[in-house]
C-alpha cells in the first residue's frame, strides 16, 4: 500500500508538472514545489509597483497658490487608475533616503527642481535597472530654485535641449512615428494636438541608446530644412541608461487637446509607455509588407500636355514600377489610346469635379448634393472602365476635398479608395465604413510639382530632387505612405522627368514599397481586419492570439511582438494540434519577434506560444 501510495503521489506530481508546463511554458522539475522563490521565478505575477513623485522642491518654484503641479499629479493618478495600476505618492525625501528602490517605475511629472541627493539617487536607481517616466526639464534646477543646467537631462536621457515651443498658437501639432513599441496600434503619423500654455520643450537626440518617437516640426507651416527640423524638434523619446529605462515627454500629459480620438490615441500612447517601462510584451501589425519600412505611390494627374505622359512610361518601364493615373472622363475621351497604354503601367482612377471648397473650414462654398455626386462618380467610373478596359476603384476629387455625401456616394458607386489633397490625421490610409461597405481615404502626405515647380519656382532638377527627397525621408522616418502627386504639364516634361527616375531609385535604396493605390487598398483591406491579443503567461512564455474576422484570406502579413525581455533559446509552438505553423525571426538586440502570417482564413484564429529562457535571470 505504501508503494502504491508513493506511486500515486509521484504520478500526481508528474501530472501537475505537465499541466504547469502546458500553461506556463518551460518549468524545470526543480521548480515544481511552490515555495516563494519558485513562485516568483515561475510565474510573472503581480503588477509593477509605481511611485509618483510629488516634488515639493518644484512646487516651491511656482507662484503662490498655483495648482499646476497638483493638477499634473491628479492627471497621472487618473491615467494610472484607469489602467488599473497601483501607485503611491512619494516625496522628495523618499528618493533622498534611497527608499525609492522598492518601486519598479518612478513617475516624475514636471520635476524641474531636484536636490543633489535626488539626482545622485535617481542616476543610481536607473543605472541599476529602475524605470522612469518623466516630463519637462528633469532636474534642471536645484532644490533651492537655482539653475543647475542640463547635466542630468543630457547624461540620463541622451538629449540636447534645442528650444521651447512657442505659445503664439493655443495648440501645436505633434507628429508620432509608427512601428515603435511606444506607438503600437496608433496610426502612423498621427498628429497629437498639444496645448502650448506650458511652453513645451523640443530636443535633439544625441545618443544612439535613445529613440525619437515624435517631432514638433510642421513642414507645411515652418521654414527651414525638413530633415533638420525633424531632428531638432523631438518631443517624446524612450531609451536606456545603464540597466534601466526611461520615457520622456516634453509636455505635460494634461496638455493634450482635441477631439475624442486624440484622447483615445494618447491613452494608448501612455499605456504603451508604461508597458514598455514595466517590461510587458507589446504586439502590433506592421504597416507594410515584409522587407519595407514605408510605401510610395506615383500618382500622375493627366491634364494639359497629356502626351508628356509617354516620358513617364519610359521611366516606369526602365525601373519596373507601377503608377496610379488620375484622369477625368473628358480628358480620357480625348486621349483614349494614351489611357489604354497607361492602364498597362498600373491602374486608372477617376478625377471628378464634385464641387468646390476652398478649405475644410469653407462656409461659403459647398460641394454638390449627394444625388449629383453619386451620378458624377458612377458615370465617371463606367466611362473610364470602358475607355481603359480596366477596373476603376479609386477617385480624386478635382479640388481635393470631399464630404460625408462623397463617402456615401463613393461606397454606393463601387469605389474602394479616395485620395484627398487635405492633410488628415495620419500618414497612412484611414479605413472608412459606410454600412456594409468599406473604403480607405489616402491623404496627400507631401508637396507635389505644383508647389515645387510652379509655386517655389524650382526649375533646376537637383533642387526639385532635394525637395522631394526631404518629404521621402520624413515619411520614411514616420513609416508612412508617400504620395508623389505630379502633373503632365510639369513633372512629366522632358526637362523634369529625370527627377522622377532618380527619386524612384532613391526610394528603392531606402526599402520603400513603390506600388499602386489599388495595391495599397488591397493591403489595407486585409491588414485592418487583423486582431491581436498578447499576454505574458509566465516569465518564460508569451502567448499571442491572431484572428481574422474579415472576408479575405490574409497573406504576407508581419506581426511585431516585442517580448520586452532579454530572451535566448526562443521557440514557437501552437496551442492546438493542426494549427498552421508560422515562420518567425527573432532579433536579440531589440527583443522583437517578427511573426510572418500566411493563409489566415476568414473567421480563423490562431494562438501561438512563444517560449524562451530569460538571459537576465
Amino acid at each position: 500500500m505504501i508503494i502504491f501510495g508513493l506511486l500515486f503521489v509521484a504520478g500526481a506530481l508528474l501530472i501537475y508538472f505537465y499541466i504547469l508546463r502546458g500553461v506556463y511554458g518551460r518549468i524545470g522539475v526543480n521548480e515544481v514545489l511552490p515555495d516563494s522563490k519558485i513562485i516568483r521565478g515561475a510565474f510573472y505575477g503581480g503588477n509593477a509597483k509605481i511611485g509618483i513623485l510629488y516634488s515639493q522642491y518644484t512646487e516651491n518654484m511656482l507662484e503662490p497658490g498655483s495648482t499646476w503641479l497638483n493638477d499634473n499629479i491628479t492627471t497621472w493618478k487618473n491615467f494610472l487608475g484607469n489602467s488599473k495600476h497601483n501607485y503611491d505618492i512619494i516625496a522628495d525625501s523618499t528618493i533622498e533616503l534611497g527608499l525609492h528602490f522598492r518601486y519598479d517605475l518612478l513617475v516624475m511629472p514636471g520635476c524641474r527642481s531636484l536636490s543633489d541627493k535626488e539626482v545622485v539617487q535617481l542616476k543610481k536607481y536607473i543605472d541599476q535597472g529602475g524605470s522612469v517616466f518623466a516630463t519637462s526639464g528633469t532636474g534642471t534646477y536645484s532644490d533651492d530654485g537655482k539653475w543647475r543646467g542640463w547635466e542630468f537631462f543630457s547624461e540620463v536621457y541622451g538629449l540636447r535641449f534645442t528650444k521651447e515651443v512657442s505659445n503664439d498658437d493655443m495648440t501645436k501639432i505633434h507628429t508620432l512615428r509608427g512601428g515603435l513599441p511606444i506607438t503600437a496600434n496608433i496610426p502612423t503619423g498621427y498628429p497629437l494636438k498639444v496645448a502650448t500654455w506650458d511652453r513645451p520643450m523640443a530636443v535633439e537626440v544625441k545618443d544612439p541608446r535613445t529613440i525619437q518617437v515624435s517631432f514638433w516640426y510642421n513642414y507645411k507651416l515652418e521654414e527651414g530644412l525638413v530633415r533638420e527640423g525633424i531632428k531638432k524638434s523631438a518631443g517624446i523619446v524612450y531609451g536606456t541608461y545603464g540597466k534601466g529605462r526611461f520615457v520622456w515627454m516634453g509636455f505635460e500629459i494634461n496638455s493634450i487637446m482635441g477631439v475624442q480620438e486624440d484622447y483615445i490615441f494618447f491613452d494608448r500612447l501612455f499605456n504603451n509607455g508604461v508597458n514598455w517601462l514595466t517590461y510587458k510584451p507589446v504586439a502590433f501589425v506592421k504597416d507594410w509588407p515584409a522587407g519595407f519600412d514605408a510605401a510610395a505611390v506615383i500618382a500622375p494627374s493627366i491634364g494639359d500636355n497629356a502626351g508628356y505622359l509617354n516620358n513617364l512610361f519610359s521611366v516606369l518601364r526602365s525601373e519596373n514600377v507601377g503608377a496610379t493615373f488620375f484622369v477625368s472622363p473628358e480628358k480620357a475621351k480625348i486621349n483614349s489610346a494614351l489611357i489604354k497604354t497607361a492602364a498597362g503601367f498600373g491602374d486608372i482612377a477617376a478625377l471628378v469635379d464634385i464641387g468646390y471648397l476652398a478649405s475644410i473650414n469653407d462656409t461659403i462654398n459647398t460641394l454638390d448634393e449627394y444625388k449629383l455626386q453619386f451620378d458624377k462618380l458612377s458615370n465617371a467610373k463606367k466611362e473610364l472602365e470602358s475607355i481603359s478596359n480596366s477596373k476603376v476603384i479609386g477617385c480624386l476629387p478635382y479640388y481635393g476635398l470631399f464630404d460625408q455625401n462623397t463617402l456615401k456616394a463613393l461606397a454606393e458607386a463601387g469605389y474602394k479608395y479616395v485620395v484627398t489633397d487635405s492633410l488628415t490625421d495620419r500618414s497612412v490610409p484611414r479605413p472608412i465604413i459606410r454600412g456594409d461597405k468599406r473604403l480607405i481615404s489616402i491623404t496627400k502626405t507631401a508637396r507635389d510639382d505644383y508647389e515645387v515647380i510652379r509655386d517655389f519656382g524650382l526649375t533646376l532638377p537637383e533642387f526639385q530632387l532635394y525637395t522631394y527627397q526631404e518629404d521621402v525621408d520624413r515619411l520614411l522616418f514616420e513609416g508612412g505612405l508617400y504620395i508623389f502627386k505630379m502633373h503632365t504639364e510639369y513633372q512629366c516634361k522632358p526637362e523634369n522627368i529625370g527627377v522622377v527616375k532618380e527619386l524612384i531609385r532613391d526610394m528603392k535604396r531606402k526599402k520603400i514599397w513603390i506600388t499602386t493605390a489599388s495595391e495599397i487598398e488591397k493591403w489595407y483591406a486585409r491588414k485592418n481586419y487583423v486582431e491581436l491579443r498578447v499576454e505574458r503567461r509566465s516569465d518564460r512564455r508569451t502567448v499571442v492570439t491572431i484572428s481574422n474576422p474579415g472576408i479575405e484570406i490574409i497573406n504576407e502579413m508581419i506581426v511585431d511582438i516585442n517580448l520586452n525581455d532579454k530572451a535566448t533559446n526562443v521557440s514557437l509552438s501552437t496551442e492546438l494540434i493542426g494549427t498552421k505553423a508560422a515562420k518567425y525571426e527573432y532579433n536579440s538586440e531589440t527583443n522583437i519577434i517578427y511573426l510572418f502570417l500566411d493563409e489566415l482564413k476568414p473567421g480563423e484564429s490562431r494562438t501561438y506560444y512563444i517560449d524562451y529562457d530569460r538571459s537576465n535571470v
